[in-house]
């Protein structure tokens, strides 16, 4: 092909760009309140913001401020604010009212290419029936095993019906995503069906040794040579308090001088300090601060037994700690057990205080288990993460969009890549849109 004065014309074909998605994203928790799914969300939605998605966040209203990003959060396209309610036992978070209509409404003249809904409460299940309404793909998360929590608040009848609610909920979504592989094998012995393992991320640039604070450790009351065992979380009666409270005692038992130092809130927060006296109660902590408390400990201590994944695992080892932690979720995909952690037999409380004892005894075992925890972190990259579920997402909305997610059969089973070795199958159903 020719130019009309003679010069050749020049044809290139580049690759289609990647597809902008506009993202309804329905939760009801999220910065400036502190737990793992909120940052979690956060860290997510700022990803994929980089990646130039349009994210429409719908949550509760939290206060008259909080429509403004948190400091150094992810500015966001749309936040859409509902009412919410207290949860009880847990003043400070929300959950979110009925919303079905308002949502609707929402996305009927603006329809969103997708609505992800990382939490099953009131407005999740407004979402959820609203978007099967409009025929807009759905994927959700399983981010907390409310099931198993009723049994520590003296509620275990409840654990078979919140499992069924769980369940019903997730199964009308295309996709579900579930943290780790046992995760994912426990669900489907329940029959919870579509499940796809999504990793989780951590900022090893917070999370690092290298915030360890002298002036911190000398406001704990240490002196040199002196350890602290850190726990981080909930003081709640799900995080297994009851086993970090006899854990800690037999560590005493034999190292006096260790410290124990509790980072976190909740209804348990009183009942911990009378049985540990000695023991600092941070509060909650955030951001750079948090670091600082993580790395200014020596130990973590990790007994819970209700964790989908348990972000303190990773944010513990990424700040070169070393973690003792039950053999399941995070820790049991992150640590092999004496090289840098070491693990529990899940249920087994004696042999979790054992290895409290074992590390209490061997500050040279301390010495090597930090030495390798921060090595084990370095692949969990937050970038790795958003991409992945946005293959996902482009599949739900059109196959054609992303060419890591390859449709095999017209049954709707798919293979999702992501890296040159890990392929993951499942099964999507879409909606007809």
């Amino acid at each position: 092909m020719k130019h009309l004065d003679g010069d050749p014309l020049l044809v290139e074909n580049f690759s289609p760009a990647r597809p902008c998605l506009r993202v309804a994203l329905v939760t009801e928790t999220y910065p400036p309140e502190v737990n793992g799914v909120a940052l979690t969300l956060e860290r997510l939605v700022s990803g994929l913001r980089e990646r130039q998605h349009d994210i429409q966040l719908i949550r509760p209203r939290q206060a008259a401020a909080d429509a403004m990003p948190p400091d150094g959060g992810p500015v966001l396209t749309e936040q859409v604010l509902m009412r919410g309610l207290p949860i009880p036992r847990y003043p400070h978070l929300r959950m979110g009212l009925p919303a079905k209509r308002a949502l609707l409404g929402l996305w009927t003249p603006r329809r969103p290419d997708l609505v992800h809904i990382a939490t099953e409460g009131p407005l999740g299940w407004s979402a959820l029936q609203a978007a099967r309404k409009l025929r807009l793909p759905v994927s959700t998360d399983f981010r907390t095993n409310f099931h198993s929590y009723s049994r520590h608040y003296g509620m275990a009848w409840l654990q078979k019906p919140i499992a069924a609610y769980l369940r019903r909920f997730h199964n009308q979504a295309q996709c579900t995503m579930v943290p780790t592989a046992s995760l994912q094998a426990e669900l489907e012995a329940l029959g919870f069906q579509r499940l796809l393992v999504v990793a989780r991320g951590v900022d090893t640039q917070r999370f690092d040794p290298a915030r360890r604070s002298e002036a911190l450790r000398a406001s704990w009351g240490l002196r040199a040579g002196e350890q602290v065992v850190l726990s981080v979380g909930r003081i709640a009666p799900e995080k297994n308090l009851d086993l970090l409270c006899r854990s800690f005692e037999a560590m005493r038992q034999v190292n006096p001088a260790l410290r124990l130092v509790v980072v976190g809130d909740g209804p348990g927060r009183t009942a911990l300090q009378q049985r540990c006296p000695d023991a600092v109660l941070a509060g909650s902590r955030s951001g750079v601060d948090l670091a600082e408390h993580y790395a200014s400990a020596d130990i973590f201590l990790f007994p819970s037994l209700t964790e989908t994944y348990g972000n303190v695992t990773p944010e513990a080892l990424a700040s070169g700690l070393a973690v003792l932690a039950c053999d399941y979720a995070a820790a049991a995909e992150l640590i092999r057990h004496g090289d840098n952690g070491l693990l529990a037999p899940r249920g087994d409380g004696e042999a979790f205080v054992r290895r409290a004892m074992d590390l209490a005894a061997s500050p040279e075992l301390v010495g090597r288990l930090r030495q390798r925890a921060r090595l084990s972190t370095q692949a969990l990259d937050w970038g790795r993460i958003c991409s992945q579920v946005e293959s996902i997402w482009c599949h739900l909305v059109d196959p054609r969009l992303d060419s890591h997610v390859t449709n095999h059969s017209s049954s709707g089973h798919v293979v999702v890549t992501h890296g040159s070795n890990n392929e993951r199958q499942f099964n999507i159903t879409r909606s007809t849109r």
